[in-house]
């Protein structure tokens, strides 16, 4: 897959090693001539141009990748680049990176972006989900608010302690996708039973996260904290 990162600060490089890693041909782009050092990621094509700029797209050749990722750390910036991309390009697949979350409401189909991702919201979430037990936590919202990714530890008073997962009917467009246990992910069978202190992860329906609280741990609310 050709991934064209816009951004070669530290949050682009990071993405970038993470995908060179997996096999993935990356071109990083960026203006400021600091950032752009082959030496610090040089498994991947550089260049140095202004991302916003067309004529910059038109030699990174745009139209050939797969996926662009807008990681600079200008909101404006990444919303023009994800614009650019799939308009002018096609671009299949679009990231944005969301710096400021008061900007959030922005980041959608009608800028070009397929996926927006909030450091400050994740980092949100993430905290809840380390300190709150019977919580339903919203890990990650996919394009247009359609479905998330929730999180659940069950709490010891919960009435799913020791069920199968296969003798749950779960709410309707609600799929348990992964118990994480002692530090390690598990892929859940009808089989496994779940215990105490789990971390229930879910693939869900916003509409149906009340619902999905209120039988796995009652008496919790959901805690809609989570990223566009």
């Amino acid at each position: 897959m050709r991934v064209v990162i816009a951004g070669a600060g530290s949050v682009g490089r990071s993405i970038a090693r993470e995908l060179l890693g997996n096999g993935h041909q990356i071109l990083l782009i960026d203006k400021d001539a600091d950032d752009v050092q082959a030496s610090r990621v040089p498994e991947a094509s550089w260049l140095l141009a202004d991302a916003c700029e067309i004529t910059a797209l038109e030699e990174a050749h745009l139209e050939t990748s797969d996926v662009v990722v807008a990681a600079t750390g200008d909101d404006k910036a990444n919303l023009v680049i994800s614009l650019l991309a799939k308009t002018e390009f096609g671009v299949p697949r679009t990231v944005a990176r969301v710096n400021n979350p008061k900007n959030e409401w922005m980041f959608d189909e009608s800028w070009g972006v397929d996926v927006a991702v909030s450091t400050p919201r994740l980092m949100t979430a993430l905290i809840e989900e380390a300190v709150s037990i019977g919580d339903l936590v919203r890990i990650f919202e996919f394009q247009q608010g359609r479905a998330a990714m929730v999180e659940i530890t069950l709490p010891d008073v919960s009435p799913f302690a020791g069920r199968r997962v296969g003798d749950v009917d779960w709410p309707i467009d609600t799929v348990l996708v992964a118990i994480i246990r002692e530090q390690r992910p598990l892929a859940p069978t009808p089989d496994d039973a779940m215990e105490a202190g789990d971390e229930l992860l879910f693939i869900t329906t916003t509409e149906q996260e009340e619902h999905l609280q209120a039988i796995v741990a009652p008496g919790d609310r959901p805690k809609s904290l989570g990223v566009l």
